[in-house]
């Protein structure tokens, strides 16, 4: 027998031998410890720290106008006096997740928003009173605080930096409100940026089943740590279609620490505007693909300036995790908080290079100066701020204005509610006056005018318009 021949004997005995073992491998099971596996211990553990919420307010409806009418009360044979307003109480349930001893829950903002009172309910069924610690718009995140002291089961963290596409996952939480569920599948996707829910568009997606009423619940893995907080489906028909969205829970720690040390979420301004980028800009700049966030302005001093970006450099990674688009790279500076310093690899005419960004709060450059305008002026009822990169960051502001007047509130009925004005306007010019500061706005306001021309940005875009005295 040739060696040759001795060598191919050998190599399919061994290919004879892999296949037996693969075979081997796909058996049904036929063990009981293999029949049994089940995810139950580690629901058990942590299914205590997960918690229905129950959010109500009062809503004040108005009388149909003919009961105003004396003629029609008295056709009707009621009294003379006017009705009262009529209110009701609306209510929404969701989920949340206690995280520390002290009761401290995380929860969706849009489930508790406007809320007059909030309660949760255990796993044990006791009902109990919250306080809204932090509402955070932005990452549609809210922390309460239950009111009764005592001890609580709570769920760790994981790093959700280290999940990858196929991991199993858990989702609990109280859908339609039939009470706490679980449901399983896998990780679909990571770093999903086209949701529309937040600010920080960079979502973990499952196919664990999530319908209405799981907002606010957990996402876990299997060794039982929070990895997200479930928040959004994709749906045709209001239920699931094996499309859920979480918030990762490196973004949902830095929103929990805020609130237990008391302050706001403060995040990290890097102070330059940034590009996604498409095709045909990639091959221009001589990339391989489109990726990374092409930075298009920076504010001079700010720290991407001081950091040595430049206009047309493109930011493909922060601490060695990569950068797909402008919404990666702001999930990414947020999960880093403020303080300290992050290394921001970049592509500058090819070639790469490494920054060092100083993770520092936005400054306040101007007082805020919040003020309501009174009087009988179009802008009458308008609650204005200064605008400054600490404001521009804090109400999520993304219009091109560096001054001016940035409308946040438009009370109901007022002249300025009946002109048109939206909470994000900013007021840029009266009557060829510029409006630099809310004070200028207030002194302008108070002129007796017959016709005003006004000059806003909106949406990014400057709207001007004459408006009747």
């Amino acid at each position: 027998m040739s060696q040759l021949y001795r060598a191919a004997l050998a190599v399919f005995a061994a290919v004879i031998a892999f296949s037996a073992a693969v075979a081997q491998e796909r058996v049904v099971p036929r063990t009981e410890e293999a029949i049994r596996y089940s995810f139950a211990p580690i629901v058990k553990q942590v299914s205590p720290a997960v918690v229905n919420v129950y959010a109500s307010r009062t809503v004040r409806q108005r009388n149909s106008p003919f009961m105003d009418d004396p003629f029609f009360r008295r056709f009707f044979g009621l009294d003379d006096a006017p009705a009262a307003p009529r209110s009701r109480v609306q209510q929404s349930l969701g989920s949340g997740v206690i995280v520390d001893p002290s009761g401290i829950i995380v929860t969706n903002n849009h489930v508790i928003e406007n809320a007059d009172e909030v309660k949760v309910a255990l796993s044990d069924r006791r009902e109990l009173e919250c306080e809204i610690v932090l509402k955070d718009e932005r990452t549609d995140l809210a922390i309460l605080r239950i009111k009764e002291k005592g001890t609580y089961p709570t769920l760790a963290f994981a790093d959700s930096d280290a999940l990858e596409v196929g991991d199993i996952v858990l989702a609990i939480g109280n859908p339609f409100g039939v009470g706490q569920t679980v449901t399983s599948g896998i990780v679909s996707a990571l770093a999903r940026t086209q949701v529309g829910v937040s600010d920080y568009q960079f979502f973990i997606q499952t196919d664990a089943a999530i319908n209405p009423g799981n907002s606010g619940g957990a996402l876990i893995d299997v060794d039982g740590r929070l990895v997200g907080i479930n928040t959004a489906i994709y749906s045709r028909s209001g239920g699931s279609m094996g499309i859920g969205f979480a918030i990762p829970a490196n973004l949902v720690r830095v929103v929990a620490d805020a609130a237990k040390s008391g302050g706001a979420v403060k995040r990290p301004w890097i102070g330059a505007d940034f590009q996604a980028l498409n095709g045909e800009l990639a091959e221009g700049l001589g990339l391989d693909r489109p990726r990374g966030a092409l930075v298009t302005a920076l504010v001079p001093g700010g720290p991407a300036e001081r950091a040595g970006l430049a206009a047309g450099d493109v930011v493909v990674a922060v601490d060695g995790l990569d950068v797909d688009d402008p919404n990666a790279l702001n999930y990414r500076l947020a999960t880093r908080g403020v303080g300290g310093a992050a290394e921001l690899r970049y592509l500058r005419k090819g070639r790469e290079r490494t920054a060092t960004l100083a993770l520092e709060a936005a400054p306040e450059t101007v007082p805020r100066d919040e003020r309501t305008i009174d009087g009988g002026s179009p802008f009458a009822g308008l609650t204005v701020v200064n605008l400054s990169p600490a404001v521009t960051e804090e109400l999520g502001y993304r219009g091109r204005q560096t001054s001016g007047a940035l409308v946040t509130a438009v009370a109901d009925g007022s002249n300025a509610a009946d002109v048109g004005f939206r909470p994000g306007d900013v007021l840029v010019e009266i009557n060829r006056q510029p409006v630099e500061t809310t004070a200028a706005l207030a002194q302008i306001a108070r002129q007796r005018i017959g016709l005003w021309r006004v000059s806003i940005e909106r949406g990014g875009r400057i709207v001007r318009s004459v408006i009747g005295g």
